[in-house]
């Protein structure tokens, strides 16, 4: 079962002024949703940017849509909010995570392995690892919490083993090193895509998946990004 936190979380960051915003994100949404929620956020005047899977073999099919509004907050957040309500996606406020239980002894593992520390929620390791090099659209520099980070989660799966998933995020050069890095490692690539359209520089989003060991997982993992500039 896959958590939320893990591939299913659909998102949007706000950027600029309560009277002149910029909304990006991404919606995951069931095959049916696609084309209503495409309807109410075009009619809005968001852009579409890109609609594609993430992940292989998923039951339910799972789509994911990437989109940009520019405007007002309020005109932007409420024809968000009307579009999501046309899907089955919860619009309540999600449950507080029980901070309290202990973490597993996996999340050190793989924290060790992979040379980095990640936030551990909702039973989700997660690692966001900016790009060394700016981003920039129409002459705004995007942010790495607007979606140019390199996203790196794990959870827990059977018998002492973790799944992982994500995006890279990548210039055209860093494409086919990345590939062969996680191939080495028996990493899967799921997805090799655009995400945004008039970026600069061009950037491809490769998603993967990865179960094993969470040494040996997170290894494969650190393997691949050693191929991207990041900081």
């Amino acid at each position: 079962m896959i958590k939320p936190a893990l591939a299913l979380g659909s998102w949007a960051a706000f950027s600029g002024t309560d009277e002149n915003a910029t909304v990006m994100g991404d919606l995951v949404l069931l095959q049916g949703e696609v084309n209503p929620v495409m309807e109410k956020l075009r009619a809005a005047g968001f852009e579409i940017t890109a609609v594609h899977n993430h992940l292989l073999n998923e039951t339910p099919r799972i789509m994911y849509m990437h989109y940009m509004g520019r405007g007002a907050v309020e005109q932007l957040a409420r024809p968000l909010r009307s579009a999501l309500a046309v899907s089955k996606t919860p619009l309540g406020k999600p449950a507080t995570p029980n901070t309290g239980a202990t973490t597993p002894a996996w999340v050190k593992t793989v924290e060790d392995a992979f040379g980095r520390k990640g936030a551990f929620k909702g039973e989700v390791l997660a690692f966001s690892v900016p790009r060394a090099n700016s981003v920039t659209m129409d002459g705004m520099t995007i942010t790495p919490t607007q979606g140019v980070a390199e996203s790196i989660n794990f959870q827990q799966g059977t018998a002492g083993e973790v799944a992982t998933t994500g995006d890279f995020v990548l210039v055209a050069d860093e494409v086919n090193p990345v590939i062969s890095a996680l191939q080495e490692h028996r990493i899967f690539v799921t997805a090799l895509h655009s995400h945004m359209l008039t970026e600069e520089p061009r950037l491809f989003f490769m998603h993967f998946w990865g179960e094993g060991k969470p040494e040996s997982v997170a290894a494969g993992m650190k393997a691949a990004l050693e191929k991207v500039s990041v900081k």
